[in-house]
């Protein structure tokens, strides 16, 4: 892509985002380091553990801290010091009692690495943030740092998917880059450089989109309010599979033919969570809001609706299926064991943010049942969040004497349940799918009660 040399590259906040980009660049070739205010988390990090659930990358950053391209500080000097490119990871969370987003992370950071710099560099956004974000960060860069350094902003937002993060960062479907200068965009071309020179020996191509720092920083809330949208409308399309005997799973394969739509998130399930669709969706319109363009974005409000709906929708077909349907106040559920499978927002990750899976467990206690829950890899997040729960440590301990099982999260263990095996362990053969995970027809041939989303497989004993 260019001549320029390749630059040496600081990674800021080693949360999931910025702690993966650090160690996959490491992969690539580049000298990292990666900082975080958290003491903890970077001991971990420096000692070659990894904090959170991420398929293959514990050996990833053994190799490269091994390799001597990588290190982790809490030293926001060091980092000036050394890195000719700094990427901001920190969060984004949304504001308590807001649908906005708190910068409030993004402000400190940049305030603080740019009262310690002794030398031009580019700063690059790839935390999700609202559009004009770029601009006030280029305002706190130029009233922190020392006069005359003509340090720039750029943005590139990231696209990592939890659980597929690390061929993301290698291998991405496409580069988006803003920057204001051609030496920006020089240096910004040499810190990809090392996935573009994989693209090439891998014989793929990576498309690169230049633009403006408004539309870098649009895109990423725009693809997620996109996929929700799309989440939430086959959600809908369920409810209306419920109602008139159709089935969402031919219904959602049958559209998914048409390329214009494509099949994916089409499937009908409990709704999405995690720690970037639901706020990204909020952030988006109170942005559009706080611009003057609120009146476009409305929909946004109903997908979000939407989504929160299943949840009580599954706790309502739960009740159902144990032949406890709710009430005006709900249902009572009391004497009734429960297991749910699942605790985290997706598989392979131990991410419980926003889950709907947990979301239901606790709203099935509070319902009065006796829960039990188990996850491969989120319990120990679960159980922080939500100590009132009851947890096992293995799918036999959960299974055992349920009167209900409830698949709230499509692990693969989950998936390859055998109907007739998990009979002799339950107290009653009753099953809530809410992935549509399962093959229905033969655990109703087994003798179970099924209930999947969005179409009719619901039998009595």
């Amino acid at each position: 892509m260019t001549s320029t040399p390749r630059p040496r590259l600081s990674f800021i906040g080693c949360g999931y985002l910025g702690a993966t980009y650090a160690i996959c660049f490491a992969e690539l070739g580049y000298e990292v380091i990666g900082f975080d205010i958290d003491k903890n988390k970077i001991e971990d990090f420096s000692s070659g553990t990894v904090p959170f659930h991420e398929p293959g990358l514990p050996d990833l950053l053994k190799k490269n801290l091994d390799s001597g391209r990588l290190r982790f500080t809490t030293d926001s000097g060091e980092i000036a010091d050394f890195a000719d490119v700094h990427f901001i990871c920190v969060g984004t969370p949304q504001r308590p009692g807001e649908a906005g987003a708190d910068l409030s992370y993004i402000e400190s950071s940049v305030s603080d690495l740019a009262r310690k710099l002794t030398r031009k560099c580019l700063i690059v956004g790839k935390s999700t943030v609202p559009v004009g974000t770029a601009t006030w960060v280029q305002e706190i860069v130029d009233a922190n740092a020392p006069a005359g350094l003509d340090v720039e902003v750029g943005w590139s937002p990231e696209f990592l998917q939890e659980s597929n993060a690390m061929h993301d960062v290698l291998r991405p479907n496409r580069i988006v880059a803003a920057t204001q200068s051609e030496w920006a965009r020089n240096l910004l071309r040499a810190a990809h450089k090392g996935v573009m020179d994989l693209a090439a020996l891998e014989d793929r191509e990576v498309p690169v989109v230049e633009t403006d720092l408004a539309t870098a920083e649009l895109v990423k809330v725009a693809a997620n309010a996109f996929l929700s949208t799309k989440i939430s409308f086959i959600n809908s399309m369920s409810d209306l599979c419920e109602t008139t005997g159709g089935n969402i799973t031919d219904l959602a394969r049958a559209i998914g033919y048409d390329a214009r739509i494509g099949n994916k998130f089409l499937r009908a399930g409990i709704g999405f969570g995690g720690g970037c669709l639901p706020k990204d969706l909020r952030a988006l319109a109170a942005r559009a809001e706080e611009l003057g363009a609120g009146d476009s974005f409305r929909f946004l409000h109903e997908v979000d609706l939407i989504n929160t709906r299943r949840r009580i929708r599954a706790v309502r077909s739960i009740a159902e299926l144990v032949d406890r349907p709710a009430g005006p106040a709900g249902p009572n559920l009391e004497g009734i064991k429960i297991t749910c499978l699942g605790a985290t927002f997706k598989a392979d990750t131990d991410d419980i943010r926003d889950s709907p899976a947990l979301d239901i467990a606790r709203k099935l206690h509070a319902a009065r049942a006796d829960v039990t829950v188990y996850d491969p890899k989120g319990l120990d997040n679960a159980e922080k969040a939500a100590p009132e729960l009851n947890y096992v440590k293995s799918l036999a301990d959960a299974l055992k004497d349920a009167d209900a099982v409830c698949i709230l999260t499509p692990w693969e263990e989950f998936r390859n349940l055998n109907p007739e095996a998990v009979a002799s362990e339950v107290s009653k053969q009753r099953v809530f799918d809410g992935m549509n995970i399962l093959d229905g027809a033969t655990w109703v041939a087994y003798g179970w009660t099924y209930r999947g989303v969005g179409h009719d497989l619901s039998v009595t004993e």
